[in-house]
């Protein structure tokens, strides 16, 4: 079945969430695009959003109209195209609002899963549990045609397994959105020995209508992108650890992030990269891969902080909630104490300042990841701030060194291991994925 017929009838399952609202948005889009050719105007287009929390539906209503909005308004000349012959519409500003509505009409939201009865393609965005993944993979499958399409968002469960225990016989692609889906242009495919070749070529095509950036990765839990991820921020968990010997928790923790923000030059430190993702979404993540890589993978502070409720993540309007960190207009303000269970303020002028202070001066002319952003020189300043770095002395410079060294030990092992083909792939997931400014496999990070 050719991509065009199977984006008449769409389910999107755990549409209501952080990964699934943005895949349903991408899809609803290119769906209202579709039907405005002229050889798909008779047909009716169907964009099933389930998901359990109704209270969130709603909100997937409104976001896919804000964001509709946006895309439209962006994209007035591709709509003075497809409006071609509708004499009805001739300002920009009927045009944008007719496409809003178009893409708005896709969605038929739900609470149950039976919406999906005769899906033609399936998204699975749904909780990192295997599981609860099988069990709705496997319902969904007996609803649908023998011939329809499961592509799963998961960021760390391997395709194989979730293709096998829910009986899809090969029917099954890993499509690995970043967050958020929308702006995000990196998508993780991941094809198991067993994956079809039509689901594969489906998803490439969809992939390059959505104009993303594919990185293939062999089918290993965690994959490319959280295969480093959960290793980095373990590496930079351990290290505070180790300075909270001395130092206490809020300094400790204030160090790392902060060595891991700007001697990294990324474009936010490792626990405000946690709490980004949500230290409950971290650990599911590292349990899939301890599962199945028997890596030692786990930690014992990030199963406390679960158990205690201190989650991270985003709410609704998406401000980012207390982890690791607390924030004040999307900034940290202060710091998690694990001894005393409670926020420290942060105070430049009292223990943070002496914390910045311990950690040392910054290789000579710094610039943060913002001011190198598309910047010519870039990869001049890159090489120049890594050899300053090298021989740089304080603790900062050397807890940044021992950082480096990990990160490209990570991925040197990912290319080893055969996760992904070559360096230029793990370098391409952090870039385009993570927004780093280098990947970590370079002549000038060693």
């Amino acid at each position: 079945m050719d991509l065009d017929s199977s984006l008449t009838s769409v389910s999107v399952l755990g549409a209501a969430g952080k990964m699934g609202s943005g895949i349903a948005l991408l899809v609803a889009q290119e769906m209202a695009r579709l039907s405005l050719l002229p050889q798909h105007r008779d047909k009716v287009f169907r964009l099933n959003a389930i998901d359990l929390d109704a209270k969130g539906l709603r909100g997937l209503q409104q976001y896919i109209h804000d964001q509709a909005l946006k895309a439209a308004e962006k994209a007035a000349v591709e709509l003075r195209g497809l409006y071609a012959e509708r004499a009805d519409l001739v300002d920009n500003r009927d045009m944008i609002a007719e496409f809003t509505e178009r893409v708005q009409s896709m969605l038929w939201p739900s609470t149950e899963l039976g919406a999906a009865r005769g899906s033609l393609l399936v998204f699975e965005a749904i909780v990192e549990k295997i599981p609860v993944k099988v069990s709705v993979l496997r319902q969904t499958k007996e609803l649908c045609p023998a011939d329809a399409c499961f592509f799963t968002n998961t960021s760390s469960v391997p395709i194989g397994l979730l293709d096998r225990e829910a009986g899809l016989g090969g029917r099954l692609l890993g499509v690995h959105f970043y967050n958020p889906p929308a702006v995000q242009k990196l998508v993780e495919i991941i094809r198991a020995e067993s994956t079809r070749e039509e689901v594969a070529a489906a998803a490439a095509e969809m992939c390059k209508r959505l104009r993303k950036t594919v990185i293939p990765s062999r089918d290993v839990a965690g994959f490319i992108g959280n295969g480093h991820f959960i290793r980095d921020g373990l590496h930079g968990l351990r290290s505070s650890e180790r300075l909270a010997a001395e130092h206490g928790w809020p300094k400790a923790l204030h160090m790392v992030n902060r060595v891991s923000q700007d001697w990294l030059l990324r474009p936010m430190g490792i626990f405000q990269l946690v709490d980004y993702v949500g230290i409950d979404v971290f650990k599911l993540i590292q349990d899939v891969m301890e599962q199945h890589l028997k890596e030692g993978l786990g930690h014992p502070v990030i199963d406390e902080l679960v158990r205690r409720g201190v989650l991270g993540g985003q709410n609704p309007d998406g401000s980012q909630k207390p982890g690791f960190l607390r924030y004040e207009r999307g900034k940290p303000s202060a710091v998690y104490d694990l001894d005393k269970r409670e926020y420290v303020a942060l105070d430049p002028q009292g223990w943070t300042g002496e914390a910045d202070r311990q950690l040392g001066p910054l290789p000579a002319g710094f610039r943060p990841w913002k001011a190198l952003v598309g910047v010519p020189d870039r990869e001049a300043a890159l090489r120049r701030h890594f050899e300053l770095l090298a021989a740089g002395g304080g603790p900062g410079a050397e807890l940044a060194r021992s950082y480096v060294r990990r990160s490209r030990e990570i991925g040197l092992g990912l290319v080893e291991r055969g996760v992904a083909a070559k360096a230029e792939d793990v370098n391409g997931v952090l870039t385009s994925g993570f927004f780093h400014l280098y990947g970590p496999i370079n002549d000038y990070c060693r």
